[in-house]
């Protein structure tokens, strides 16, 4: 609606814009207007300092996080492929005995906490081994480690589960 009537307003006087030029006054304040240099903003140092430092600390934490946590996530297949696989396997029959040694633990609860120490003990210096694995100048001897601390925790609990059905079997054939 106002462009219409502008584009009106241009049309009708169309013949005093094409002849007629701008006062002397006009011009010389058009000049004044152009000498002056517009005051820029000063550049505050302080805050692009503090949002640079702030990027670079941010990227060197998260960088920081990063190579901590794939340094300690090293895998035993990295080091030793036979080894990976007895680690697996022992692995996984550790916690199926773990699973049948929580079932039996029910009869003798007080037994059952003495042989769970026992484990968690074992597993405890496992951890320690593993974190160690991405630091150590010699990992095959880690890995071994490693791999040995899962078979003496598999032949512990292979013991106490004879153990506990020792003493089961000892309590039926008592009670009779």
């Amino acid at each position: 609606m106002m462009s219409r009537k502008l584009e009106e307003f241009i049309r009708e006087n169309k013949k005093a814009f094409d002849t007629e030029n701008p006062s002397e006054e006009l011009w010389s304040r058009i000049e004044k207007g152009l000498d002056k240099k517009k005051p820029s903003k000063p550049i505050n140092m302080t805050l692009w300092i503090g949002i640079a430092a702030s990027v670079l600390l941010v990227v060197g934490f998260a960088a920081g996080l990063f190579t901590y946590g794939r340094r300690n996530t090293m895998m035993v297949a990295e080091v030793n492929p036979d080894y990976a696989k007895k680690q697996v396997r022992f692995a996984s029959m550790i916690e199926e005995k773990k699973d049948s040694l929580e079932v039996l633990s029910k009869v003798n609860p007080a037994l059952y906490s003495k042989f769970n120490k026992d484990i968690e003990h074992m597993d405890a210096d496992y951890q320690k081994l593993k974190k160690e694995l991405a630091d150590s100048p010699n990992q095959k001897l880690v890995v071994r480690a490693m791999v040995k601390n899962l078979e003496l925790q598999l032949q512990v609990i292979t013991q106490q589960l004879m153990i506990i059905n020792q003493v089961n079997q000892y309590k039926k054939e008592n009670q009779i």
